[in-house]
């Protein structure tokens, strides 16, 4: 039976990242709880115990064995840990952040929570300061916490950040540095063993590194799960498009899950432009190769900053004569102006739903109709599981077999134990 005593898990959230925390933290409780009350039911059957017995003599234990009394519940039959470690972030009047951990992690498997896309005001001081902080003030709030628990002795660091910081900036096209491969560097010799992240926008980030491993997670069966619930999607005349060449592996995922045809947006850039809104961006030229004319279209890419590049995209396709059209988005940024441009897309029939995932903080598009939020972070939770105990976490990288098992469920018919697709490294 593995075990490994989760009081030796400690979690930092960083301003920035303390919602998404905290739901990651609600799960690890529940699963915490499960895998107790299973293993004190084996312990009680195998020793003749009953199960509140042999959870009593679990707690007694990890009490005494790893000082561990900092669990919530008191003396219930499964007392949960806290997880959560308390730490005093403050800002000064220059901009300087110092982040003070209020209680020991010396020894422990430590996991720093950061979203360097939350744009809403983050509490410093206890409360007593909100700031609205860059992705350069989230990112030096990072450096100087990593740095911190690495001063207090943390055995082992983990930085749970589902944005990539500057990962577009992954090839360079003239006399520009390579920012992404670079800031994952500055993780890495501040001592990071491990980084979480999600859709991460090129493969080639992570082979910058020289021994930090990146855990590069999709959230593919959520979305999937959402698509199966719309009213007469799987049914319908259906077709996968990527909205570039450079999401072509994610698309193809899809259609082949899906079993749909797959089509290709061709976009022409003029890299001299840069696109700042929605309504202005870098893009020449647009060219459909495939079918959509009466179809329902599914686009899938990895993050959305102005929008400006989807919209345009689902005008081509709208006079190509799709019928309607969904879009997921892993990390929707919606940088700017970017909601205001939906809600008129929306008005003007261009688009049915965009699905975006939990992992970067949002209040305002929540409200719209046109929305729907994917909460990944049970996943999150799953994988901080099992990398604490040390196990295997292939199957929850590669989740094909879920998805196959979804979709049978919600046709009804029995599932296949080999699917001819496989997950799409990012690109």
């Amino acid at each position: 039976m593995k075990y490994s005593n989760p009081a030796n898990l400690a979690i930092i959230a960083c301003p920035g990242g303390e919602v998404f925390a905290d739901e990651v933290i609600a799960h690890l409780k529940r699963r915490y709880r499960r895998n107790m009350e299973r293993m004190a039911a084996e312990l009680a059957k195998h020793y003749g115990l009953s199960a509140e017995a042999a959870a009593q003599q679990i707690s007694l234990i990890n009490e005494i064995v790893y000082s561990s009394p900092h669990s919530e519940g008191g003396r219930e039959k499964c007392p949960v840990p806290r997880f959560k470690t308390p730490v005093q972030f403050t800002i000064f009047a220059n901009g300087e952040v110092k982040a003070e951990i209020q209680e020991s992690i010396r020894g422990k498997d430590v996991y720093i929570f950061q979203d360097v896309e939350n744009h809403y005001p983050v509490n410093f001081s206890a409360g007593e300061v909100k700031k609205i902080l860059s992705i350069n003030d989230h990112l030096m709030t990072v450096f100087v916490t990593i740095d911190a628990v690495r001063q207090s002795g943390a055995q082992r660091v983990t930085l749970v950040i589902p944005n990539f910081p500057y990962a577009r900036q992954h090839k360079a096209k003239g006399r520009e540095g390579l920012t992404a491969s670079r800031i994952g560097k500055f993780f890495e010799g501040l001592g990071v063993d491990h980084i979480i992240t999600l859709d991460i926008h090129s493969r080639d980030i992570i082979n910058a590194f020289n021994r930090m491993r990146l855990e590069n997670l999709h959230a593919s069966y959520q979305i999937i799960r959402i698509l199966s619930r719309l009213d007469g999607i799987l049914n319908d005349d259906f077709v996968v498009v990527s909205p570039d060449t450079g999401a072509v592996d994610r698309n193809k995922f899809f259609a082949s899950a899906l079993k749909k045809p797959l089509a290709l947006l061709y976009k022409e850039r003029d890299y001299s432009r840069i696109s700042k809104d929605a309504s202005e961006t870098n893009i020449a030229q647009i060219r459909l190769l495939g079918n959509v004319k009466d179809k329902t279209v599914f686009m899938a890419d990895d993050m959305l900053g102005t929008g400006g590049t989807l919209i345009k995209g689902m005008k081509i396709l709208k006079e190509n004569g799709a019928r309607r059209i969904i879009c997921s988005i892993s990390l929707p940024l919606f940088s700017g102006d970017a909601v205001s441009y939906f809600d008129e897309a929306y008005k003007d029939g261009l688009f049915y739903r965009i699905i975006g995932t939990n992992a970067i903080y949002q209040e305002e598009v929540l409200k719209r109709e046109w929305y729907i939020s994917v909460n990944i972070s049970s996943l999150f939770a799953q994988v901080i599981s099992r990398l604490h105990q040390n196990l295997s976490i292939s199957s929850l990288l590669d989740n094909r077999d879920i998805i196959n098992r979804l979709l049978a469920e919600t046709k009804g018919a029995e599932p296949q134990h080999e699917l001819p697709f496989q997950q799409p490294e990012s690109e």
